[in-house]
């Protein structure tokens, strides 16, 4: 099937009704490897920039412009998808001429693998706000959780999410915590904490939201962190950073999405999917398609082995293969 640049809008507890913009797909290609990733195992781990052939400012613009006709009241357009967008150097340019054509403010979701090139740097501070991950405060924890290429080391990520902000975009750290069920190295005991607090501290972002796997991860041995042990997380960077800067984010309901003028809803249903693995009902609530027509195209698209069910404690999720 072929891939399509512009997907969704997602719904999004953070960003409200998001529409994605995929600049390296259309196989996930990335230079970590996490243990948690939806999206299961990197197809194509890439060391840098220069290994990648993504998508050109033109194809971005040319699919915004037809998406742009089919949904109306965005809360924002987003950068992310398969792959790690800072990995395409031409991720500035576009964000400059996204904003010739609309006046939605302009998200970048990134692993933060980058920002200690000014390069990188430079492009995000073209966003409105650069949502960026950090899931460890020490060297070892780093390497269990994202499995990152040689040569990307965690004290280089740290000193350009703190060189970050401050040039242009809103700045959020994403903390993901991760459980295991075997002896695995994981984010969660008192001393990954306590580095980990002092990390995000010392960049000191305008947000931190503390949360937890909510979808089948990559790794199945990876398990979702308790409420309790959340909570008590939470409390370490709000005593730290002070309350006002931390959100806790408990697995929930989304923001309904309206408004959505269908063309093909099979390519919709797979673009979705490919970017970000969804139940029946996600996605149904998601793209506002009727549920008996939704069957069917499940159906199809598994038919042709274009997707996969997998079973998750809180019900079928499927996801692209």
């Amino acid at each position: 099937m072929k891939q399509r640049i512009i997907y969704g809008p997602v719904p999004s507890r953070r960003l409200g009704r998001s529409l994605g913009i995929d600049i390296t797909g259309p196989e996930k290609t990335c230079n970590f490897d996490c243990v948690y990733c939806q999206l299961g195992c990197t197809d194509k781990k890439v060391s840098g920039p220069e290994d990648v052939c993504g998508v050109s400012t033109e194809e971005v613009v040319e699919g915004l412009k037809n998406h742009l006709k089919k949904v109306k009241q965005l809360d924002y357009i987003t950068f992310s998808g398969t792959g790690e967008p800072t990995l395409n150097l031409a991720l500035g340019e576009m964000i400059r001429e996204v904003r010739k054509i609309s006046n939605v403010p302009i998200c970048v979701i990134t692993n933060s693998s980058l920002v200690s090139r000014k390069d990188v740097r430079d492009n995000l501070a073209q966003a409105d706000l650069v949502v960026a991950t950090l899931e460890a405060g020490d060297e070892k924890t780093f390497k269990a959780i994202n499995r990152p290429v040689s040569g990307i080391m965690l004290d280089d990520i740290i000193h350009g999410l703190k060189a970050l902000k401050g040039t242009g975009p809103r700045l959020e750290i994403e903390v993901l915590l991760v459980d295991s069920k075997k002896d695995y190295p994981t984010n969660i005991s008192d001393r990954a904490v306590d580095e980990l607090v002092q990390a995000v501290k010392f960049i000191n972002p305008d947000v931190v939201e503390v949360f937890t796997v909510s979808r089948p991860p990559a790794e199945d041995f990876i398990i979702p962190v308790s409420q309790q042990r959340l909570t008590e997380i939470a409390q370490k960077f709000d005593d730290a950073l002070g309350r006002e800067m931390v959100r806790l984010v408990f697995k929930g309901l989304r923001r309904k999405i309206t408004g959505i003028k269908h063309g093909n809803m099979r390519d919709e249903v797979y673009d979705l999917i490919l970017r970000r693995p969804c139940t029946v009902d996600q996605i149904s609530s998601a793209l506002e398609i009727d549920a008996k027509d939704l069957a069917g195209i499940i159906d199809g698209l598994l038919g042709k082995n274009e997707i996969v069910e997998i079973t998750a404690e809180d019900g079928k999720y499927y996801r692209a293969v």
